[in-house]
């Protein structure tokens, strides 16, 4: 059954990029040889000082050289050159091992997928123990299914000393990699329009244009006289997708809605909640009154009473007032009643005056009166 709420991403470049590299296979090998004289990579891996080289054509990878880092590795590899015509011709890069570089998935917001360089990297800091100036690191997207609204990406990082090195000692070499990855998460070497690259912008080599575009003139001529009986079918294709994908968006716009509407009321309830806890922490003021005016005798009477902070100081009158310790301390309500200052006689009434203060707690029901 389909699924209306799932998104429905039509890249048309990557589509295009994926049809002609499939339907170059068609095109026969001395035809591209005309147009390219590249027959493979080589592939330098560095493991301590020393260079590994291997030469991949296709899925084949063949063992060359093993080089040291020094004048004694340089002398090898011209003469490795002047040897092997393949080497010259064709592209270097550098792989990297879990030596050299680590690797980190992360899970992004979808809009960030047409910018993923600034947005890893205004999060850098957040992602890594390193700061941003003391490393290099590339993004690559994982070909897998994502969560609606997410983007699984993997981050590659290495140091920038060790990619300095590693560059300062191929150029010495006569070495000019035109990448460097990782060999956990390689480059695949066919498919140029997906590559990573750790080296950066500064060290990269300049290539000619020029090769490059009499290659995909040709192969572009041919491709296009294959494709001119498909393209209507696929273009019809892409006009049905975006009358889906209009639907899809108006039933999300209308979900938006009603996710906002389902949190609105959530925020409510939990300002509802809040006030409900605030007002049974500590019983009513009127509740305050009624216990006091139940508690204390007719013969007592008070001159000032003031209830803040869950705390009531009283002022006043009595013919025992050390009794009212007791009287409130037995109420449901008041707790740590004390004297806040001695207790005096009244020369003329012969009555006690005492200033207590004493704490109001919940005591049962919502009211603090302690009915359940």
């Amino acid at each position: 059954m389909l699924n209306l709420n799932s998104t429905i991403d039509l890249d048309v470049k990557k589509f295009w990029h994926w049809w002609t590299g499939e339907l170059s296979f068609l095109v026969p090998d001395k035809i591209k040889q005309l147009v390219s004289d590249k027959r493979g990579t080589l592939i330098v891996r560095p493991q301590g000082n020393q260079f590994i080289l291997s030469f991949m054509d296709g899925q084949h990878s063949e063992p060359i050289a093993q080089l040291e880092r020094n004048e004694t590795g340089i002398a090898q590899y011209k003469e490795l050159l002047s040897n092997d015509e393949r080497l010259v011709k064709s592209p270097l890069i550098i792989r990297l091992s879990s030596r050299d570089a680590i690797q980190k998935e992360l899970s992004l917001p979808s809009a960030a997928k047409e910018n993923l360089q600034q947005v890893v990297a205004y999060e850098l800091d957040r992602y890594t123990p390193f700061k941003a100036e003391q490393i290099y690191f590339a993004v690559k997207p994982l070909d897998v299914e994502n969560e609606p609204g997410q983007l699984r990406v993997i981050l590659i990082i290495v140091l920038k000393e060790t990619v300095d090195s590693l560059y300062e000692d191929s150029k010495a070499m006569g070495m000019l990699p035109l990448f460097i990855d990782f060999e956990e998460m390689a480059n695949d070497l066919p498919v140029r329009r997906a590559h990573y690259n750790l080296l950066p912008e500064k060290l990269r080599p300049k290539t000619a244009n020029l090769p490059r575009v009499v290659h995909g003139a040709l192969i572009g001529l041919f491709l296009v006289l294959l494709a001119t009986a498909m393209i209507m079918p696929v273009w019809f294709e892409y006009r049905e997708v975006n009358a889906l994908q209009a639907r899809v968006d108006t039933i999300e716009k209308e979900a938006k809605k009603v996710n906002l509407l389902e949190a609105d009321m959530d925020a409510m309830l939990n300002e509802t909640r809040q006030l409900l806890t605030e007002k049974t922490t500590t019983p009513a003021l009127v509740v305050i009154l009624d216990t006091l005016s139940t508690l204390i005798k007719d013969n007592t009477w008070l001159a000032y009473a003031q209830y803040s902070d869950k705390q009531l100081q009283m002022q006043g009158e009595s013919p025992n007032a050390s009794t009212l310790i007791s009287v409130l301390e037995a109420s449901e309500i008041f707790t740590n009643a004390r004297f806040v200052s001695p207790v005096t006689q009244d020369s003329v009434s012969k009555l006690e005056r005492f200033q207590i203060t004493v704490d109001a707690t919940k005591a049962g029901g919502i009211d603090g009166s302690g009915k359940k």
